[in-house]
Protein backbone atom coordinates (compact mmCIF):
# COMPACT_ATOMS: atom_id res chain seq x y z
CA UNK A 1 0.00 0.00 0.00
CA UNK A 2 1.17 3.58 -0.80
CA UNK A 3 0.22 5.61 1.91
CA UNK A 4 1.68 8.88 0.33
CA UNK A 5 -0.12 8.25 -2.93
CA UNK A 6 -3.65 7.94 -0.79
CA UNK A 7 -2.57 10.98 1.31
CA UNK A 8 -2.73 12.74 -2.03
CA UNK A 9 -5.57 11.18 -3.34
CA UNK A 10 -7.60 12.20 -0.36
CA UNK A 11 -6.79 15.46 0.90
CA UNK A 12 -9.60 15.20 3.92
CA UNK A 13 -6.58 12.36 4.84
CA UNK A 14 -3.87 15.66 4.63
CA UNK A 15 -6.51 17.75 7.17
CA UNK A 16 -6.44 14.33 9.88
CA UNK A 17 -3.05 14.01 10.12
CA UNK A 18 -2.31 17.49 10.25
CA UNK A 19 -4.81 18.09 12.90
CA UNK A 20 -3.48 15.05 15.21
CA UNK A 21 0.04 16.14 14.86
CA UNK A 22 -1.18 19.81 16.02
CA UNK A 23 -2.98 18.51 18.61
CA UNK A 24 0.03 16.17 19.69
CA UNK A 25 2.27 19.11 20.02
CA UNK A 26 0.27 21.22 21.34
CA UNK A 27 -0.75 19.09 24.55
CA UNK A 28 1.34 19.31 27.61
CA UNK A 29 3.80 16.67 28.58
CA UNK A 30 2.56 13.81 30.99
CA UNK A 31 4.96 11.43 32.64
CA UNK A 32 4.20 8.28 33.97
CA UNK A 33 4.81 7.81 38.35
CA UNK A 34 8.51 6.34 38.86
CA UNK A 35 10.10 5.82 42.12
CA UNK A 36 12.21 8.59 41.11
CA UNK A 37 9.33 11.18 40.12
CA UNK A 38 8.01 9.67 43.34
CA UNK A 39 11.09 10.24 45.71
CA UNK A 40 10.93 13.73 44.01
CA UNK A 41 7.72 14.74 45.37
CA UNK A 42 8.12 13.27 48.39
CA UNK A 43 10.96 15.60 49.31
CA UNK A 44 8.73 18.66 47.67
CA UNK A 45 5.83 17.29 50.54
CA UNK A 46 8.06 17.03 53.37
CA UNK A 47 10.13 20.67 52.22
CA UNK A 48 6.63 22.34 52.04
CA UNK A 49 5.33 20.86 55.19
CA UNK A 50 8.24 22.92 57.25
CA UNK A 51 5.95 26.61 55.68
CA UNK A 52 2.57 25.82 57.31
CA UNK A 53 1.76 29.38 57.44
CA UNK A 54 1.55 31.35 54.02
CA UNK A 55 -0.92 33.61 52.02
CA UNK A 56 -2.10 33.46 48.75
CA UNK A 57 -3.83 36.12 46.88
CA UNK A 58 -6.17 34.79 43.80
CA UNK A 59 -8.88 35.10 41.76
CA UNK A 60 -11.65 31.86 42.33
CA UNK A 61 -14.55 31.17 40.76
CA UNK A 62 -16.90 28.36 41.43
CA UNK A 63 -19.64 26.18 39.62
CA UNK A 64 -22.03 23.45 40.51
CA UNK A 65 -22.75 22.76 36.50
CA UNK A 66 -25.83 25.70 36.98
CA UNK A 67 -24.95 28.12 39.50
CA UNK A 68 -21.87 29.54 40.10
CA UNK A 69 -19.72 32.40 41.91
CA UNK A 70 -16.71 34.17 41.25
CA UNK A 71 -14.85 36.60 43.32
CA UNK A 72 -10.99 38.10 44.79
CA UNK A 73 -9.58 35.25 47.08
CA UNK A 74 -7.30 36.29 50.17
CA UNK A 75 -6.33 33.03 51.92
CA UNK A 76 -3.85 32.63 54.86
CA UNK A 77 -3.01 29.96 56.54
CA UNK A 78 -1.53 29.23 59.85
CA UNK A 79 -1.10 25.63 60.81
CA UNK A 80 -4.46 24.35 61.61
CA UNK A 81 -5.91 27.84 61.82
CA UNK A 82 -7.15 29.21 58.10
CA UNK A 83 -8.50 32.81 57.27
CA UNK A 84 -10.55 32.56 53.90
CA UNK A 85 -11.69 36.07 52.81
CA UNK A 86 -14.07 36.16 49.43
CA UNK A 87 -14.48 39.71 47.79
CA UNK A 88 -17.22 39.62 45.09
CA UNK A 89 -16.71 42.59 43.16
CA UNK A 90 -20.04 42.83 40.88
CA UNK A 91 -21.81 42.41 44.19
CA UNK A 92 -19.97 44.46 46.49
CA UNK A 93 -20.30 41.54 48.98
CA UNK A 94 -17.62 39.80 50.99
CA UNK A 95 -17.53 37.29 53.38
CA UNK A 96 -15.23 35.75 55.73
CA UNK A 97 -14.48 32.23 56.94
CA UNK A 98 -12.01 31.31 59.57
CA UNK A 99 -11.49 28.61 62.10
CA UNK A 100 -9.07 25.95 62.72
CA UNK A 101 -9.49 21.86 63.47
CA UNK A 102 -12.75 22.46 65.61
CA UNK A 103 -14.21 25.14 64.47
CA UNK A 104 -15.37 26.90 61.66
CA UNK A 105 -16.98 30.60 61.07
CA UNK A 106 -18.57 32.14 58.65
CA UNK A 107 -19.30 35.75 58.61
CA UNK A 108 -20.93 38.60 56.05
CA UNK A 109 -23.85 35.79 54.73
CA UNK A 110 -26.29 36.66 57.32
CA UNK A 111 -26.27 38.97 59.89
CA UNK A 112 -25.10 37.19 62.77
CA UNK A 113 -22.15 34.62 62.23
CA UNK A 114 -22.41 31.68 61.45
CA UNK A 115 -20.69 28.54 63.79
CA UNK A 116 -20.01 24.83 62.64
CA UNK A 117 -17.21 22.19 62.53
CA UNK A 118 -16.80 21.98 59.18
CA UNK A 119 -16.11 24.88 56.78
CA UNK A 120 -17.00 22.94 53.60
CA UNK A 121 -20.16 22.36 54.80
CA UNK A 122 -20.82 26.00 55.92
CA UNK A 123 -20.20 26.77 52.72
CA UNK A 124 -21.77 24.35 50.89
CA UNK A 125 -25.01 25.32 53.16
CA UNK A 126 -24.56 28.79 53.42
CA UNK A 127 -23.19 30.47 50.45
CA UNK A 128 -24.03 27.05 47.54
CA UNK A 129 -20.13 26.50 46.71
CA UNK A 130 -19.41 22.73 46.96
CA UNK A 131 -15.33 23.51 47.91
CA UNK A 132 -13.68 20.57 49.68
CA UNK A 133 -11.74 22.79 51.44
CA UNK A 134 -9.54 20.38 54.30
CA UNK A 135 -7.97 18.70 50.88
CA UNK A 136 -7.90 22.17 49.07
CA UNK A 137 -5.36 22.99 51.86
CA UNK A 138 -3.19 20.67 50.36
CA UNK A 139 -4.00 20.91 46.61
CA UNK A 140 -3.48 23.95 46.30
CA UNK A 141 0.27 23.88 46.90
CA UNK A 142 0.00 20.89 44.26
CA UNK A 143 0.46 18.42 47.73
CA UNK A 144 -1.57 14.70 48.86
CA UNK A 145 -3.86 16.21 51.00
CA UNK A 146 -3.08 13.50 54.29
CA UNK A 147 -5.57 10.66 54.16
CA UNK A 148 -6.43 10.96 58.30
CA UNK A 149 -8.29 14.32 57.22
CA UNK A 150 -10.30 12.92 54.59
CA UNK A 151 -13.21 11.19 54.51
CA UNK A 152 -12.52 8.71 51.19
CA UNK A 153 -9.69 6.78 51.73
CA UNK A 154 -8.38 6.36 48.22
CA UNK A 155 -4.58 6.71 47.22
CA UNK A 156 -3.84 9.83 45.34
CA UNK A 157 -2.34 9.16 41.80
CA UNK A 158 -0.35 11.88 39.98
CA UNK A 159 0.87 12.42 36.65
CA UNK A 160 3.83 14.92 35.95
CA UNK A 161 5.04 17.40 33.51
CA UNK A 162 8.13 18.05 31.94
CA UNK A 163 9.53 19.55 34.50
CA UNK A 164 8.56 16.54 37.37
CA UNK A 165 6.06 18.97 39.05
CA UNK A 166 2.57 17.75 39.42
CA UNK A 167 0.33 18.11 36.36
CA UNK A 168 -2.19 16.38 37.70
CA UNK A 169 -3.84 15.24 40.62
CA UNK A 170 -6.43 12.84 41.79
CA UNK A 171 -8.07 11.97 44.69
CA UNK A 172 -11.21 12.00 46.53
CA UNK A 173 -13.13 11.85 43.37
CA UNK A 174 -11.95 15.01 42.36
CA UNK A 175 -9.45 15.76 39.38
CA UNK A 176 -6.90 18.42 40.03
CA UNK A 177 -4.57 20.27 37.33
CA UNK A 178 -1.73 22.48 37.31
CA UNK A 179 -1.77 24.83 34.43
CA UNK A 180 1.46 26.53 35.85
CA UNK A 181 3.81 27.23 38.56
CA UNK A 182 5.75 30.40 40.09
CA UNK A 183 8.78 28.29 39.06
CA UNK A 184 11.05 31.19 41.10
CA UNK A 185 9.74 30.15 44.27
CA UNK A 186 11.77 27.38 46.20
CA UNK A 187 9.82 24.55 45.99
CA UNK A 188 8.02 25.74 43.26
CA UNK A 189 3.88 26.86 43.59
CA UNK A 190 1.22 26.26 41.73
CA UNK A 191 0.11 29.69 39.38
CA UNK A 192 -3.67 28.06 38.07
CA UNK A 193 -5.22 25.11 39.83
CA UNK A 194 -8.28 23.99 38.45
CA UNK A 195 -9.99 20.94 40.34
CA UNK A 196 -13.01 18.92 39.00
CA UNK A 197 -15.38 16.56 40.37
CA UNK A 198 -18.09 16.70 37.84
CA UNK A 199 -20.13 18.89 37.69
CA UNK A 200 -18.24 20.60 40.25
CA UNK A 201 -15.47 22.90 40.04
CA UNK A 202 -13.18 24.92 41.27
CA UNK A 203 -10.91 26.58 38.74
CA UNK A 204 -8.37 29.11 41.19
CA UNK A 205 -5.50 31.61 39.27
CA UNK A 206 -3.27 32.72 42.21
CA UNK A 207 -1.39 35.93 41.75
CA UNK A 208 0.80 35.88 44.26
CA UNK A 209 2.00 33.65 47.37
CA UNK A 210 3.79 34.41 50.44
CA UNK A 211 5.46 32.22 52.44
CA UNK A 212 6.86 32.56 56.36
CA UNK A 213 9.35 29.99 57.10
Amino acid sequence: MNSGSDLARNPASWLVVLTALLLAACAPVRLREDSSLAQAQSAREAALAAQSNWTLKARIAVSNGDDGGSGELEWQQHGDRYDFTVHAPVTGKTWHLHGDAHEAILEGVEAVPLIGTDPAELLRDKVGWIVPLRELTAWVRALRAPQDKIATQTKAQISYNDHALPAVLQQSGWTVEYKEYFDTLSPPLPRKVFAAKPPYRVRMVIERWSVDQ
